[in-house]
């Protein structure tokens, strides 16, 4: 049987090198699930794979977007579907991995059919956000969709803007398109998770950083700057350099937060692939270990 074999873990634990050698090691290709990963103009702050990666194992969603074109999980889950269905016809096992939980999610368990949002209401929601902040576009959601509201997450603007889209756009609540029933995959689905120890992680993701930094991320994000409230530069390494060009902080303390948010977000990626039990967890320096696993299921 055809199978996807899908690797996650939080940021920094290595994924891309682990998944090219298996990748090699099963002559195939590798599907990127990270989201921030597909915008080309951010290569440093996303720790994109490199040329000489791409050489050795072809990629597919790295770098394909612009940091103004619209993405979302459910359009990833459509794009992948589709090419699964030529890759599948060349090769019986195909790599996908990244740390974009949403986007693991959607091609494994399916998404909603959220409709789309038509370009007006985004404009106009957007203009209404920037001009009167969140707690009016919360107020929004709480008149337009009450029972989503009751659950959302009312810190995260990219939720509550997406849900109030909807209800624009539709003149429906965005809970009325919320199903979360599983679809089924016309393919076996191999999940495997990496980590390391905490301490590790997070040595791991500062001395990234640093690498970051050196490599040019500082005129990576001026260059971003002008675009700054695109929703594609609301991440890690952007943020807080923009509030560094701003005057609000040093460069010190921009370097420190960058490295504390990311360890944050880290946090956020374990606790969400550990809900999944079909996982099973390995150190991504197990190469052999990984390879027998996968072996076990043919």
């Amino acid at each position: 049987m055809k199978t996807l074999i899908v690797i996650v873990g939080p940021t920094g634990v290595g994924k891309t090198a682990l998944c090219i050698k298996i990748a090699e090691r099963l002559n195939t290709v590798i599907i990127n699930a990270d989201s921030r990963q597909m915008f080309r103009e951010l290569p440093i702050g996303t720790a994109a794979p490199n040329k000489d990666e791409m050489k050795r194992v072809k990629h597919f969603f790295v770098g394909n977007l612009s940091i103004t074109d619209y993405y979302n999980a459910s359009m990833f889950e459509n794009d992948v579907m589709h090419l699964l269905d030529s890759l599948f016809a060349e090769k019986d096992v195909v790599l996908m991995s990244g740390g974009s939980m949403m986007y693991i999610d959607a091609v494994c368990n399916g998404i909603d059919d959220i409709p789309t949002v038509k370009e007006d209401i985004r404009q106009q929601v957007k203009t209404d956000f920037e001009r009167d902040g969140l707690d009016a576009m919360r107020r929004r959601l709480e008149q337009l969709d009450p029972e989503y509201y009751a659950i959302v997450d009312k810190n995260n603007p990219k939720r509550i803007i997406h849900a109030v889209e909807i209800c624009m756009s539709t003149g429906k609540t965005y809970t009325s398109f919320r199903t979360n029933k599983k679809k089924e995959r016309p393919f076996k689905i191999i999940k495997i998770g990496v980590t390391r120890e905490r301490a590790e992680l997070y040595d791991r993701i500062d001395k990234r950083v640093d690498e970051m930094m050196a490599a040019g991320l500082p005129d990576e994000a001026q260059r971003m700057y002008p675009h700054r409230g695109l929703n594609a530069l609301n991440t890690v390494g952007y943020k807080e350099l923009f509030d560094y060009f701003n005057g609000k902080c040093t460069i010190d303390e921009a370097v420190f937060r960058i490295k504390y948010d990311t360890h944050k977000y880290c946090r956020k990626q374990l606790t969400w692939f550990k809900r999944d039990k079909e996982t099973q967890w390995f150190s991504p320096e197990n190469v052999e270990e990984i390879i027998k696993y996968i072996d076990s299921f043919f």
